[in-house]
């Protein structure tokens, strides 16, 4: 079982529109609402991949109600163990322009988590962690959650000998780096605002430095640089995907995670992720990928030796 925490679940609701023009009215073509979250997007993604996945987080109000609905109804083997809170969990609005193929993103903080909250959640992962095979931390940080939650989280698996990948940003990632996790996924935003280098290579080393096992850089287009003990290798999809791009960086997480568990060697672990990610900006709806576009992508990635 692979566990993923999204302590910030969303509902993600993606409107298409012929052309967005700031200032006017607009009329959409399409709404699509899914389930959402970066660990709601990872643990959608390995199901769909066939691997057993239990999700935790917190899911409160209305929003939450349709969101766990939703939950209930996606293919494959996910376990909802999100915990009830009072505050009312977040939207997430895309609004895909038809014309070019750009997307807005309006992301809500978030509902309030309160101590007794916190708390119960932590006694929840407590008993989590040992039945899993390897645990994702991912995504922001609601209201009321200690700064430092990541760390105290990758602590507690490490301390459980199981494997755990951190995709998050900003102080919670400078403070979960420095507990040691065995994956960190930034994209290169977040690994610039983490090491001060905007020279992705790097700043790779540097964030190693810090703590991270491995660290996987998502560079947009120029598709991913990783660097780990075993070496360090750039991978590249054959060609920029124009489309929808929320939850390729969660695709490529869950291809990461899946190679893990299939014990791949680093290369092919990349290729997979690569694939998943260019096939999810494929897709239509936030969070989903395109199979068959996957599954045509896994032998056109190309990986080389970084330098």
């Amino acid at each position: 079982m692979i566990l993923t925490v999204t302590l910030n679940t969303a509902l993600d609701i993606t409107y298409r529109v012929r052309s967005l023009r700031p200032h006017a009215s607009h009329r959409v073509s399409e709404v699509v609402e899914r389930p959402g979250g970066k660990g709601v997007n990872v643990a959608r993604v390995l199901a769909a991949l066939g691997h057993e996945v239990t999700l935790t987080g917190f899911a409160g109000g209305p929003t939450g109600e349709v969101l766990r609905e939703a939950l209930a109804s996606t293919p494959g083997p996910v376990v909802d163990a999100l915990l009830p809170v009072s505050g009312a969990t977040r939207r997430t609005i895309a609004v895909v322009d038809e014309l070019t193929g750009d997307t807005t993103q309006l992301n809500e903080p978030g509902p309030q988590i309160t101590p007794a909250e916190w708390g119960t959640f932590l006694d929840r992962y407590d008993a989590l962690v040992p039945g899993a095979s390897a645990v994702a931390l991912c995504g922001s940080l609601p209201p009321g959650v200690p700064v430092g939650a990541y760390a105290n989280l990758v602590r507690t698996a490490r301390s459980a000998g199981v494997p755990v990948l951190l995709d998050t940003s900003g102080e919670p990632l400078r403070r979960g780096v420095a507990a040691r996790p065995d994956i960190i996924k930034p994209n290169a935003d977040e690994l610039a605002e983490l090491t001060g280098s905007h020279e992705p290579l790097r700043a790779t080393q540097d964030a190693r430095r810090r703590g991270a096992g491995a660290v996987v850089a998502s560079l947009g287009a120029q598709g991913l640089l990783a660097l780990t003990p075993e070496g360090r290798w750039r991978a590249v999809p054959p060609a920029p995907e124009y489309g929808n791009p929320t939850g390729a960086g969660d695709s490529a997480v869950a291809g990461l995670l899946s190679g893990l568990l299939d014990q791949l060697p680093w290369p092919d672990r990349l290729i997979r992720a690569v694939a998943l990610s260019a096939a999810t900006v494929r897709s239509p709806a936030a969070g989903d990928f395109d199979r068959a576009a996957y599954e045509k992508l896994l032998a056109q990635v190309s990986v080389t030796t970084a330098i």
